[in-house]
Order: structure tokens, then C-alpha cells, then sequence
């Protein structure tokens, strides 16, 4: 519980060195299997404890690919944030130098991976190696910043919605009540992302999400407005809202979905819902950066979307898994996770989830006043 904890912590907020790790694999004296023509060597960057890790480090998943295709795999953990790992890659992409990556993850719940497809700093991805792309969960398959998935493939999701504390409160099923009921007054905590928070209220307020206007965007940020103004609102946070929560000093939130598995694990009155009027989904992306080897990298994305390969990942990660029937791998193995909604989410939560709109994200006048209501 511990480790798994520290994953999800890590992955959204945490501010920790990089590491790279080439693990041996087996190697082929005879070259490499029959199949696609594929390189030799693939380096992939990702999030802190984002794939199945065991005892000593090992990374059973980057094994076996290593061992069906004699691909040496230089798996590096060094994306902290999305605004800073762009940053170190920008210079190189923008003066047309390769990153030294193959396969980079980054989240669309931030401006960053539209802005790579705009600007042309991402390969195509190779789909005559990838016939495990039919096993896309349907309600990712179009995203607004890449509607035919043809630059990006889902690694991990997970939902914004809301959290509470069944045992301080009586059950909190919108965002409106977080702001306004007098009972949960300074024991209230919201992301300090506006795509998540605002998303929310858009939604509650009949807006869409995925198709911000200047109306509707003032009218969700007037309505946290008051309620910080109020007393309403104790802070913004970033992951940090899970130690308050553990601990009983929040009683309800907005929160990511993933955290709130590893909360649960500890304290079973934690509950997390997704609003009436629905939540938001992001997604954590595999895109391949320009200059990287797109056939090999486009292999790997296979090889994880495999179901089996994909329940094996999940069973470690417990973010919401982008690949069929891999919960029903996981059913004999670790009916727990198979069973989790928050991990695979039925189709009538999906039906309730809502994505963003990419262009509001770059918005300045937006950032601006966001930023101003932070520091406020």
C-alpha cells in the first residue's frame, strides 16, 4: 500500500529526480525474431512508478517485450510534470534535433500534447504494426487534439469527480454542494487545475467542457469565487488534499480517481462519486516525439495493448485501464482490481465522463485569471 501510494503521489505532483534503467533481457544470437522490421534499442520516458515493478527493480512488462522482440529497452522516469518535461525537450524539438526518446507519455489534461501535434513535433504512429489498436476502449478513440488517434495511444486515465468522508458527512453528489452547503464550510478542498475544477461546474451549470466560451468560463470561476471569498473553500490543492483527507481534516473535494483507490485500501469511508451532471476524464499519452523510431515504438504500444499485458501493468498501476477485456485477464489473478469501477469503470460511468477542451487550456486570459484567483 505504501509503494502504491507513493506511485500516485509521484505520478501527478511529485518533484523527484529522473532515473534511467536498461534492464538486460535476453539477446538473440541469430538476430532478431521474424515479424516487423524493427530497431535494436528503444528508450521510453515516463511518469515516477507508472508500469509493474518488482522486487530488485524489475520491470516484468519491458522484459518480455525485450525478450519476444531482442529490443534493449532504456525505460527512464523522468517526467515530474507535464510544463517541466516539455520544457527540457522543447529546445531540441523546436531546432528540429531529435530527444533522444522514442515513446514519451504526457497528459491531455494539459495543453502539451495538442501543442506537440500542432506543431508538428510527433511521428505518426506506425498502425501496420499495430493491430492491438482494436482494443481501444470506444470512448477514446476521438479525442478532440487527435480524433483518430493518429499521433497518440492512451497509457492510463483516471477520473476528476468528488471525494468525501462518509463518516463526517452525509453523501456529496455535486460540485454546487461542495461550494454552497454551510455544513462542509472550511472542511472543503479543490484542485488547483482549472481544466478539473471548472470542468466540473461547466458541467453542473449545462456548459460544455469540451467547448469552453468566455461565458461559460467566467460564470464557473465567479461561482469558486464566492466561495473562497466566503470561507467556503479552505485551499486549492494538488495531490496533497490525500494526506487532509486521510487524516479528517477535509471532509469533501475534487479529487483524481486513482488516489482515491489508494485511500481506500486504508480508510473504507472514503467514497468517491462522479458528480450528477457528470466528471472529467484525462488521459495520460503515449506519443512519439519527432526523430523517434516510429515502427518500434508503434510495436511496443502493441505489445502493452495486448489484454493480458495491459492486466499486468494494471494490477500495479490501478489508474483506469484504456484496453479491452483486461479486466477479464485479471479476473483469475486479482479479482479485486477486476471488480474495481474506479480501475474499470462500467459503461455507465464512461457514459458520464467529459473531456476538455484543449484550446481553453492555452487561453492566457483564462490562465491569467485562474492564476489570480490561486493567489488570491
Amino acid at each position: 500500500m505504501t509503494a502504491q501510494l507513493t506511485r500516485a503521489d509521484l505520478l501527478r505532483r511529485a518533484a523527484v529526480g529522473g532515473a534511467a534503467i536498461t534492464i538486460p533481457g535476453v539477446w538473440s544470437a541469430l538476430g532478431q525474431a521474424a515479424g516487423p522490421k524493427i530497431g535494436t534499442s528503444l528508450t521510453i520516458s515516463n511518469w515516477p512508478l507508472y508500469i509493474d515493478n518488482e522486487k530488485g527493480n524489475r520491470r516484468p512488462t519491458i522484459e518480455q517485450f525485450q525478450k519476444r522482440y531482442h529490443v534493449k529497452v532504456k525505460y527512464v522516469e523522468d517526467i515530474n510534470d507535464n510544463a517541466s518535461f516539455f520544457g527540457k525537450i522543447q529546445p531540441q524539438l523546436s531546432r528540429g534535433q531529435s530527444t533522444g526518446r522514442d515513446i514519451i507519455v504526457m497528459t491531455d489534461n494539459s495543453p502539451y500534447p495538442a501543442l506537440l501535434v500542432q506543431k508538428g513535433w510527433v511521428e505518426k504512429l506506425d498502425k501496420s504494426v499495430l493491430p492491438n489498436i482494436k482494443n481501444l476502449q470506444d470512448n477514446q478513440k476521438h479525442p478532440a487534439w487527435d480524433p483518430n488517434r493518429t499521433y497518440s495511444l492512451p497509457w492510463q486515465s483516471g477520473m476528476t469527480g468528488i471525494g468525501y468522508n462518509a463518516k463526517l458527512t452525509k453523501p456529496v453528489m455535486s460540485v454546487h454542494q461542495l461550494l454552497t452547503d454551510k455544513k462542509l464550510h472550511g472542511k472543503v478542498t479543490l484542485l488547483n487545475d482549472a481544466e478539473d475544477t471548472l470542468g466540473l461546474l461547466m458541467l453542473e451549470n449545462g456548459d460544455d467542457p469540451a467547448k469552453v466560451t468566455d461565458a461559460s468560463f467566467d460564470k464557473a470561476l465567479k461561482q469558486v469565487q464566492a466561495a473562497v471569498k466566503s470561507g467556503q473553500v479552505r485551499q486549492f490543492t494538488g495531490n496533497d488534499y490525500s494526506g487532509l483527507m486521510a487524516k479528517g481534516d477535509i471532509v469533501a473535494a475534487t479529487v483524481w480517481s486513482g488516489d482515491m483507490v489508494q485511500l481506500q485500501a486504508d480508510n473504507k469511508n472514503l467514497k468517491f462519486v462522479l458528480p450528477r451532471a457528470g466528471g472529467i476524464l484525462w488521459t495520460d499519452n503515449m506519443l512519439i516525439p519527432k526523430g523517434g523510431d516510429r515502427t518500434t515504438a508503434s510495436v511496443f504500444m502493441n505489445f502493452v495493448y495486448e489484454p493480458k499485458i495491459a492486466a499486468q501493468i494494471e494490477d500495479y498501476v490501478n489508474y483506469i485501464c484504456p484496453v479491452k477485456n483486461a479486466a477479464q485477464a485479471l479476473l483469475k489473478t486479482d479479482p479485486g482490481v477486476a471488480k474495481n469501477p474506479l480501475i474499470f469503470p462500467p459503461k455507465s460511468m464512461l457514459a458520464k465522463l467529459h473531456q476538455n477542451d484543449p484550446k481553453a487550456m492555452v487561453n492566457p486570459d483564462y490562465r491569467t485569471k485562474w492564476q489570480k484567483l490561486l493567489g488570491a
